[in-house]
């Protein structure tokens, strides 16, 4: 089994063959892993100005920092976070190279695809909230012509077979709870949601639904729009690996749950434990994906992270 084929037993709730398939929404740490920059810390205002050998030495360094990464942490997924200009054929470029030093379609391919109202910038809170007071049906129609517009954009995207699926990473959630009242969550995201989810299934693609915080008040609208997966069953946030595969572990893949806090402010123990926890109750019956609860981010102790996978390589075999 390669790790792409892996990653989808896991999304469709089965169980994959030995290790829990593991991958991280962005790991930014390529400078400090690989002295890479990060493809999308690169800047390419100049991209028209380039000549095509330039254009191929940039698809070829982004392919290979997106797929060392992939190599060097096992990742079975690759999220394309940009790394080169020239839209969506640039991209394209990207995973058709790792494709080619990879010898095939060895890891599960994914892009940003929301189109869902998340929670709004601290200057634009009272905004946003005033206008679902005031102007709910002129919302409503922008929030089903963003989905409409991501969806022509999907539709464009099948022509290339490159592309595995979406990660939706509009968060709706504070540690303390959604930031909309769950009533008001069914009104103005969750038909949104859903309408997003069964277009992109429709069309063959897969869908991860991000979203941090706790996310507990809104889960069963979460899991009725039916995304293959939720992404990051936040600790920092309440959500508790145990209760949340019992609950809905028979309906979604569940990823992550790892403590990102513990990550940075624990101790080795506590960032050991907090993996072992994730483990040992996401990984009965499968439908389960091994990774941090948000990302590995700019700032965070690799150490720490290579200590995580290291319980996972133990202990993260069916």
């Amino acid at each position: 089994m390669t790790p792409r084929e892996n990653f989808i037993l896991a999304l469709e709730g089965k169980q994959p063959v030995g290790r829990v398939p593991h991958f991280e929404l962005v790991f930014y740490l390529t400078m400090e892993a690989f002295g890479k920059i990060h493809p999308s810390h690169r800047v390419f205002h100049q991209w028209d100005q380039m000549t095509e050998r330039e254009r191929q030495c940039h698809i070829n360094d982004a392919a290979d920092t997106y797929l060392l990464t992939a190599t060097t942490y096992e990742h079975s997924a690759i999220f394309y976070h940009g790394g080169v200009g020239g839209g969506t054929d640039g991209m394209m470029a990207v995973f058709d190279r790792i494709n080619q030093k990879a010898g095939g379609r060895n890891y599960f391919t994914m892009i940003h695809g929301d189109a869902t109202y998340g929670l709004p910038n601290g200057d634009k809170m009272m905004e946003f909230v005033e206008q679902l007071a005031e102007k709910p049906q002129e919302m409503k129609d922008h929030a089903a012509r963003w989905v409409d517009g991501r969806l022509t954009d999907a539709e464009k995207l099948k022509p290339y077979g490159l592309l595995d699926g979406f990660a939706l990473c509009s968060d709706y959630c504070f540690n303390t709870g959604p930031f909309l009242s769950p009533a008001m969550f069914d009104e103005f995201v969750t038909p949104y949601l859903a309408r997003l989810t069964r277009g992109y299934r429709e069309m063959g693609f897969y869908t991860i639904k991000h979203t941090d915080g706790n996310i507990m008040p809104i889960l069963d609208s979460l899991v009725e729009t039916r995304p293959h997966a939720l992404h990051s069953l936040d600790p920092q946030g309440g959500v508790d690996m145990a209760e949340i595969k019992r609950r809905v572990g028979k309906q979604v893949c569940l990823i992550g749950n790892v403590n990102c806090g513990l990550l940075d402010t624990g101790t080795d123990e506590q960032a050991v434990e907090s993996a072992r926890y994730a483990l040992k109750h996401g990984m009965p019956g499968g439908g389960y994906i091994f990774s941090t609860s948000n990302c590995v981010y700019t700032g965070m102790d690799l150490r720490r992270y290579d200590l995580i996978l290291d319980v996972w390589r133990r202990e993260g075999n069916y």
